[in-house]
């Protein structure tokens, strides 16, 4: 049986999470499902994008990645399952750009047979109509999800189309010298689109002239510094500090590898 990692925006206060893994567990009972993350900033597709690269390269070939960050659900725009070396379940929206990059899809099948789930061992209230169109996650996304944990025909989840057809955002990693900030993690360092940059180099963001350094303890407290992250990208920091509000900086905003 195949593990499902699970991604979603549906943070902890509501029980959106909770109930995707209920329906997971009732349709794919035995699978072993891990948390990835669920306090990603709300319908922020390039932070979740960036998520999904970093936890991709750790996670087992063959896993199912459920992903749920999805702004325009209940839009036309399409659910899908994509094969790699791992399965991909999520709405067509971007999300799994950049974790693509990595894990090229080589299969993509649209998901317009599954069935959803019905509430079980309830009374029924007068003019209950349990079910709608926002809520993917559990009705559409959870059920593929535990489909293919089970390892059972993808197929069955809808018609099959050309991975090269799935959306992407536009974002482009590159080793320089140009780059532009990507993201935020929550300690407001920066992670932006650069592969790579020499120690002792300076990187330019925001009119600053930033050194780069190995870590942050080569770095006074309070001063900006540059490093290469944990996902392999160019981050921006600044020690015991807030770079984003420090420096102000925006996801977009370009950034130069001098």
């Amino acid at each position: 049986m195949r593990p499902v990692f699970f991604l979603s925006d549906f943070g902890l206060e509501d029980p959106y999470a909770g109930v995707v893994r209920a329906v997971l567990e009732e349709r794919a009972p035995g699978a072993r499902v891990a948390d990835l993350a669920h306090a990603l900033p709300p319908g922020d597709l390039r932070r979740a994008a960036y998520a999904l690269f970093e936890a991709v390269p750790y996670l087992p070939e063959g896993a199912v990645v459920l992903a749920v960050v999805d702004p325009g659900v209940g839009t036309a725009r399409r659910a899908i399952a994509a094969l790699g070396r791992r399965w991909y379940v999520g709405p067509d929206n971007g999300l799994f750009s950049l974790a693509w990059l990595l894990d090229p899809p080589k299969r993509a099948f649209l998901l317009e047979e599954v069935v959803p789930p019905r509430p079980k061992g309830v009374e029924p209230l007068p003019g209950w109509r349990p079910g709608a169109h926002t809520f993917h996650g559990r009705d559409r996304f959870a059920p593929a999800a535990a489909h293919l944990a089970l390892d059972l025909p993808p197929e069955a989840l809808g018609p099959e189309v050309a991975p090269e057809g799935l959306l992407r955002l536009p974002l482009a990693l590159s080793p320089g010298p140009w780059g532009e900030v990507l993201t935020f993690d929550r300690f407001g360092n920066a992670i932006t689109t650069l592969l790579a940059a020499p120690l002792g180099s300076f990187v330019e963001v925001a009119g600053r002239r930033v050194r780069v350094l190995r870590t942050f303890g080569e770095a006074a407290e309070g001063e900006v510094l540059a490093y290469l992250g944990s996902a392999g990208l160019l981050e921006i920091a600044v020690n015991r500090g807030n770079a984003r509000e420090a420096l102000g900086l925006r996801e977009g905003m370009p950034v130069r590898l001098l």
